[in-house]
């Protein structure tokens, strides 16, 4: 059996989700929504005629999904809402990463989601949050928030600026536990501790540094001058990484990225990132299986 079969036949097994009314129907506002999808399989593995290394995978930043409501631009590196495309679901449990741009005094109203872990990474302005747990919070850059929606939750999310936009990240992973009782965190990060390096913002552990998640994920964020080069170390065996830059110009081991581009790389112990320019990236290592 090929490696392509064997994993399509692992993910398609019990080792991997199937997308079901109970992940799909999650939200139904056409906006902020997961639609019922097909069995969720190998969209990790590249295309047949990929030219990459065949462990790898190239996003380009101009091929994302867009979706522009006037008040939210959006754009997809996975399928999502009114974007879809069957060889972009997921990378692993990575199965939303949104760049959304929020026009001032503007935001998403009230609604639900259960079982996923969702990751909310400020670039620029205010992010006013409500839920059902109590919580009413403002992030902004420098700030990380996580969600467990677990068993359920209700949330809004608004621009709390009338003359501003805000720009965040939203990004959502599949967990290791379903139902779990829903909770909420947000710590203010210290930025100099990336400067160069990689700051770890997020991990599976609640007494390591950053935020945690039911889920065996570490995220991390750098700030690379040009011509700085650092290795990356897997943390636990069969996950995969993605990296995304949100500015400026690396190589991936030979993989030359630009702004906004994702690259997806697994079935390695470590990875070279080397800026080419000045740069900052989000590097999120993530179970390639569940």
């Amino acid at each position: 059996m090929d490696r392509k079969s064997f994993l399509r036949k692992g993910l398609l097994g019990t080792s991997m989700f199937a997308a079901s009314a109970a992940l799909g129907q999650v939200i139904r506002n056409n906006i902020d929504e997961l639609k019922e999808l097909d069995i969720i399989g190998f969209n990790h593995i590249p295309n047949e005629k990929s030219e990459l290394m065949a462990n790898t995978i190239l996003h380009k930043s101009a091929s994302r999904g867009q979706a522009n409501h006037g008040w939210l631009d959006s754009k997809h590196t996975f399928s999502f809402a009114n974007y879809y495309n069957p060889d972009r679901m997921h990378f692993g449990v990575l199965r939303v990463l949104n760049d959304d741009t929020v026009a001032p005094g503007m935001g998403f109203g009230t609604h639900p989601h259960d079982n996923m872990e969702i990751i909310s990474i400020p670039l620029e302005g205010d992010l006013e949050h409500k839920d059902s747990m109590g919580n009413v919070t403002v992030i902004k850059n420098g700030d990380i928030q996580v969600m467990s929606a677990g068993t359920g939750i209700q949330h809004s999310e608004y621009n709390k600026n009338k003359d501003k936009t805000v720009k965040f990240l939203q990004i959502w992973l599949f967990p290791k536990e379903k139902n779990v009782k829903p909770r909420y965190d947000q710590i203010t990060l210290n930025e100099e501790d990336r400067h160069n390096k990689l700051q770890q913002i997020l991990s599976p552990n609640a007494n390591d540094a950053g935020v945690w998640i039911h889920q065996d994920a570490w995220f991390h964020l750098g700030k690379l001058d040009k011509g700085t080069s650092i290795e990356y170390k897997v943390n636990k065996k069969g996950n995969g990484v993605y990296v995304f830059l949100l500015h400026g110009e690396m190589k991936i081991n030979d993989q030359l990225i630009e702004k906004r581009d994702g690259f997806g790389i697994w079935d390695v112990e470590s990875l070279q990132i080397s800026a080419q320019d000045n740069s900052e990236v989000l590097v999120m290592e993530v179970p390639m299986m569940v």
